[in-house]
């Protein structure tokens, strides 16, 4: 069947469009050139494209057989993310980031291109019960597009009854996909320990409160929240990242500063660790005559959680496009973070993972400077959102 599929599709156009959005990335909310790109190819398949939101953002909807904007029927959400990553591609074939500072190092070169495919293939037949909302977000690499374009409008002006989304997964070889009920990426929480001394000259240290060993013995206990206060058959992550303090070898500064994240896969680890971090600075700090304060930033992006009955669907599409043995209901969570989870509070649905890599294709991590995009991807990844969303509207019409 995938066969007669890549037929149909124009690979080479495909290939190209992913290959050229790679030559030319966009960082968060800068992705003017994209989203004028995604505008002209849905234009030229005559469907409708509202532009605007988040900036870059972009929503193309696809009107089943009868249906139309003020009769949409059932309705469905794909949502692709659309921006790149600072980083400076290393790669040289001939594809490779014409901006310096700035690649396509998490694939979403392809995830909007696949997008494309599948809208390509609705519009051709529309001989479908319902909407396909087609959702362009920008700025998910730290910029938490999902809930801006939320705030800005996105499920009141395009009602969706489910939304799903894919991501490209290099651990997993490329032909194989999976997702799972309940949380698949984590949340991913930041934080900054303050911790204020007293300063003075190096020669002197008796007359001064050292930051610098506090912010050491600190960052060296709150290793012990994960060993000791979590339990082991849990998740998490506790990184620091960053420390900051002083100006010369020969002065003892009055302040240090700590900066990391925090990973959880449930609210409740969540708590217990950020309670842990300001527990034990505050402790800490006071033990050696010293103040810390802790700062967390809430604004960071909250686990991606499947919902039971869309995660089963989004499996069940999945086996029907790649067999059993090479899709996966219950694959292991990733403690990344990802703000499609915003969609996901919102709306019920699913998020999955088709596998970017093999022996043949060596296209790096995610994030690295040597990333590259499985191009094998763009029919597979069209020709599955094409049968999840015939295949979701048939179930919607039994209900």
């Amino acid at each position: 069947m995938l066969d007669n599929h890549e037929r149909e599709l124009d690979v080479k156009r495909l290939t190209e469009f992913r290959r050229d959005l790679h030559m030319y990335p966009e960082l968060k909310f800068e992705e003017h050139r994209t989203s004028e790109k995604i505008a002209a190819y849905l234009s030229a398949l005559d469907i409708p494209c509202e532009r605007g939101l988040a900036t870059t953002g972009l929503v193309g909807s696809i009107y089943g057989h009868n249906r139309s904007p003020a009769n949409p029927g059932p309705t469905l959400g794909i949502r692709a993310d659309i921006d790149a990553l600072p980083l400076e591609e290393v790669n040289d074939f001939e594809y490779a980031s014409q901006r310096k500072g700035c690649m396509h190092a998490c694939g979403h070169d392809g995830h909007t291109t696949m997008l494309l495919g599948a809208a390509e293939l609705l519009a051709a037949n529309r001989n479908f019960d319902g909407t396909v909302h087609l959702i362009f977000q920008p700025g998910e690499e730290g910029g938490a597009g999902a809930r801006v374009m939320m705030n800005e409008g996105l499920f009141k002006r395009f009602p969706c009854q489910a939304v799903f989304a894919l991501h490209n997964w290099p651990d997993l070889p490329q032909g194989q996909m999976g997702t799972k009920t309940g949380p698949i990426m984590a949340s991913g929480i930041t934080f900054e320990i303050i911790v204020r001394g007293k300063g003075g000259h190096a020669a002197l240290p008796h007359s001064t409160i050292d930051p610098v060993p506090i912010a050491c013995f600190i960052v060296s206990q709150l290793q012990s929240l994960v060993s000791r206060r979590i339990d082991p058959l849990d998740s998490v992550v506790l990184t620091i990242g960053k420390i900051e303090a002083g100006t010369s070898p020969n002065i003892i500064p009055a302040e240090a500063r700590i900066f990391g994240t925090c990973r959880t896969l449930t609210d409740k680890s969540q708590k217990l660790l950020l309670d842990g971090v300001k527990r034990i600075a505050h402790y800490i700090a006071e033990a050696h005559c010293a103040q810390a304060e802790v700062i967390i930033n809430h604004g960071g992006y909250p686990n991606t959680t499947n919902h039971p009955k869309e995660a089963k669907f989004m499996a069940n599409i999945m086996r029907e496009m790649v067999g059993e043995e090479n899709a996966s209901s219950d694959v292991l969570p990733a403690m990344t973070a990802e703000d499609f989870g915003f969609m996901l509070q919102e709306v019920p649905g699913a998020y999955g993972w088709i596998g970017n890599g093999n022996d043949e294709f060596s296209g790096g991590d995610l994030h690295s400077t040597s990333y590259d995009f499985n191009d094998k991807n763009l029919t597979l990844g069209a020709y599955f959102w094409e049968k999840l969303a015939r295949q979701w509207f048939l179930t919607e019409a039994k209900r």
